[in-house]
């Protein structure tokens, strides 16, 4: 049997590459390119007759425009139903712009529901390595399982993508992506800690901290000459998102942690997410737009599962109490505080509680549980994280209270650097359960309990497990219950790690309470 990282090995609509006339054609054609896809291809936004598509020109991805003509590009592209490309189903050229760094997103529809499909691009008559994408079941669709990764958190600096190369290898009807996907920062050295603990740097990010377009540029570039991560993306179709690292750390709004006047960080913000989309394979209505993206958008898995996805950066009001890991101040609880935007909140409440589908996931980036964060037993104040949830108590108590008696909805989360499982409550009872997935790679190798754990799982009855390895989840769904695997690998500062489960968490439908195994 093919694996999916052989493949990968192996290897009608186009957002911002519509059919590409004759005369564009004839200007267009360059010279031959040596591998004008080293950045290899993925597949996003899935549908039930669809999803799209994506590459880049860069047949020297770490020189300044990947090395591509600054010209317009004809690419042709193909789906096929076999990996061969012996039935070849939908196709067609699409124009890769310098304007948007020659990248390509094809949206293709017209295909089956439910079924895997293989594509390709090619330029000047060079073939890109093939990847595969599944499309999703038909809305009325009846579905008994559903099984999906998530993933996210991936510093070059701190460790390799080992788990990627795992992930690559699951089967996975899709991958969410909560953010991350590259850091903006660089360091030199390992004169580095991490919650105490020594950060060696593994590897080095070319060039300093990112600020304007060819910064972040680069930085995805260099990601994306890790095999790894390229055998991931070609292997599954991605829902992916932004947390802060794609811009500035901790950024919310038109704001950033370092007080940058508002006019000048809209500077950054922009060219941060012009980035973001040219990397990404998502559909042109995400396209930025005077600085913004809209990225909150769901998708549903025919009646056994909706996903809503959250964006809790754009909108959001400032971090109060000085920001990250600090006593409450009566901040927290401003009722004009706002984590996404009123029309987002409106829609999730209505989505949540209209869709005839047996479970609802929540997938967006930043903890909702507030959890009491001292790690210390003679700590004298309750401690939050005020870049979280936990630092806008109006809002996730109202998002919480909109949740009551349907126990039916998960809340997907990333950014800690740890594996969490806990439930939610507005302040009466328990109405949601939360799973966090660690890194991919940020904050280095880890342990299998943090310093302090037992203290915090002491301090918080809600919460049911932790754990401070690197990796990624798998969701298994069916209609009576909703699995969450924690998979993790031992390292990320050396090559050939393992993966294992480290632990499942279980929730029953109707019943929100964890069962650990």
């Amino acid at each position: 049997m093919t694996t999916r990282r052989q493949f990968v090995a192996g290897g009608m609509l186009a957002g911002l590459g519509l059919a590409a006339p004759a005369i564009l054609r004839a200007q267009s054609q360059p010279g031959p390119l040596a591998d004008p896809f080293a950045l290899g291809v993925t597949a996003g936004d899935p549908a039930p007759d669809g999803f799209v598509i994506w590459t880049r020109i860069a047949p020297s991805p770490l020189e300044p425009h990947g090395g591509a003509p600054m010209k317009p590009l004809a690419v042709q592209w193909q789906v096929a139903r076999d990996e061969r490309f012996a039935t070849i189903v939908a196709g067609g050229e699409a124009v890769a712009r310098p304007e948007i760094g020659h990248s390509v997103h094809v949206e293709v529809g017209g295909l089956d529901p439910d079924r895997p499909y293989w594509y390709r691009f090619l330029l000047d008559g060079v073939p890109s390595p093939h990847g595969r994408a599944r499309t999703l079941p038909a809305l009325a669709s009846h579905r008994k399982r559903l099984r999906f990764g998530v993933c996210g958190c991936m510093n070059w600096q701190d460790g390799l993508f080992t788990a990627l190369d795992h992930l690559a290898n699951e089967d996975l009807a899709f991958v969410y992506h909560f953010g991350d996907f590259i850091y903006e920062t660089s360091r030199t050295g390992d004169a580095k800690t991490y919650w105490d603990t020594p950060l060696p740097m593994v590897r080095t990010h070319l060039g300093g901290e990112c600020f304007d377009l060819g910064d972040y540029r680069l930085r995805y570039a260099q990601y994306l000459t890790d095999p790894a991560l390229r055998a991931a993306r070609a292997a599954h179709v991605w829902l992916p998102s932004f947390d802060d690292h794609e811009v500035a750390n901790n950024w919310v709004g038109d704001l950033d942690a370092r007080g940058t006047p508002p006019e000048l960080f809209a500077l950054r913000r922009q060219a941060a997410l012009q980035a973001w989309y040219e990397f990404m394979p998502v559909r042109r209505a995400m396209l930025p737009r005077g600085g913004a993206v809209t990225a909150w958008r769901g998708l549903r898995y025919g009646d056994l599962a909706a996903i809503d996805v959250l964006d809790t950066r754009s909108y959001r009001s400032d971090q109060p109490c000085g920001d990250n890991f600090r006593p409450a101040c009566p901040a927290v609880m401003d009722e004009k505080a706002q984590v996404v935007s009123p029309e987002q909140e409106a829609w999730l409440t209505a989505h949540v509680r209209s869709r005839d589908v047996a479970w609802h996931g929540i997938a967006q980036q930043v903890m909702m549980m507030a959890l009491d964060r001292r790690t210390m037993a003679d700590a004298p104040e309750r401690i939050v994280n005020l870049d979280s949830w936990a630092g806008y108590e109006a809002p996730r108590r109202r998002l919480l209270s909109s949740l009551k008696g349907l126990g039916d909805v998960v809340v997907l989360t990333g950014d800690e650097h740890q594996n969490f499982a806990g439930l939610l409550d507005d302040g009466d009872r328990p109405v949601a359960v939360e799973f966090v997935s660690t890194s991919i790679a940020s904050g280095g190798d880890g342990s299998d309990v943090r310093p302090g754990s037992d203290r915090m799982l002491a301090n918080n009855a809600n919460l049911s497990f932790m754990n401070d390895q690197r990796g990624y989840l798998v969701c298994e769904v069916t209609p009576d219950a909703w699995a969450t695997n924690f998979m993790v690998v031992d390292r990320v500062s050396s090559p050939g790690a393992a993966i294992h489960r480290r632990a499942t968490a279980t929730v029953a439908r109707g019943e929100v309470a964890l069962a650990i195994t």
